[in-house]
């Protein structure tokens, strides 16, 4: 053997001498999967199973709900002139609005990029001019903050405290089921497609934009949720 051979030999070894895999066995992927089809295809087992729960009301939401709500956000965001490949800002606080919101852009094939409620004018404008934000669905109290924007915006407030010139959350997820867009069913979502747009906190720097792709965030839940995994203790009847 010469000593080329041997060396490559020697890599090789080497290589294989750092794996190091989990005692834990394998565990299926779906990666081939859009977002919100990965979340929802145990729905007809786990409908009427709560799947959100408002902290600061009380309010449960099942998965049945969720998926029905998100499905009527969807259709009325394309209404609105919302397409595949669009950026969809959402500037809330943890709420199941924000949930909806993400799946809702998830089902046709939407970005959504969200931004800290307290963040300044500046530092809110930065983010929706560098994602080309189309719409922003906010809270009544921050829209003084995104007026400048010129861009369409969604309060999720009641009715009564809708701003002068937003639109009602509440409008555009109460339609009938006959208002769905069958465009929303029809859109092909390759694994590859953005689903969100996160940004970093700019600790050492602006901060950047992060494109993370429906089949990275569904290998990231799939690691967390499927397989025997010691680190997790639930109940799967809540999942």
């Amino acid at each position: 053997m010469s000593t080329r051979e041997e060396t490559v030999t020697d890599q090789k070894h080497s290589s294989a001498d750092v794996i190091s895999r989990s005692k834990l066995p394998d565990i299926y992927i779906p990666n081939h999967l859009p977002l919100h089809d990965y979340i929802f295809q145990n729905i007809s087992e786990y409908a009427a199973k709560p799947c959100l729960i408002n902290g600061p009301t009380g309010d449960v939401y099942t998965y049945a709900d969720v998926h029905a709500t998100s499905r009527k956000l969807s259709a009325g965001l394309r209404k609105l002139g919302v397409g595949q490949h669009d950026d969809v800002m959402i500037l809330l606080p943890n709420s199941p609005e924000f949930v909806f919101t993400f799946l809702a852009a998830s089902f046709f094939g939407a970005v959504t990029t969200a931004a800290n409620p307290f963040f300044t004018p500046a530092e809110i404008s930065k983010q929706a001019k560098a994602s080309a934000a189309k719409l922003i669905v906010t809270q009544s109290r921050y829209v003084d903050k995104v007026r400048d924007l010129g861009l369409l915006i969604i309060c999720t407030d009641s009715s009564s405290l809708i701003p002068e010139g937003c639109l009602s959350f509440s409008e555009l997820t109460h339609s009938g089921e006959e208002d769905h867009d069958p465009r929303v069913n029809s859109v092909e979502i390759s694994p590859e497609d953005v689903v969100a747009l996160h940004y970093s906190s700019g600790t050492t720097g602006l901060p950047k934009g992060v494109m993370l792709s429906h089949k990275g965030l569904v290998t990231s839940v799939a690691q967390q949720v499927n397989g025997e995994n010691p680190n997790l203790y639930f109940c799967r009847g809540w999942i």
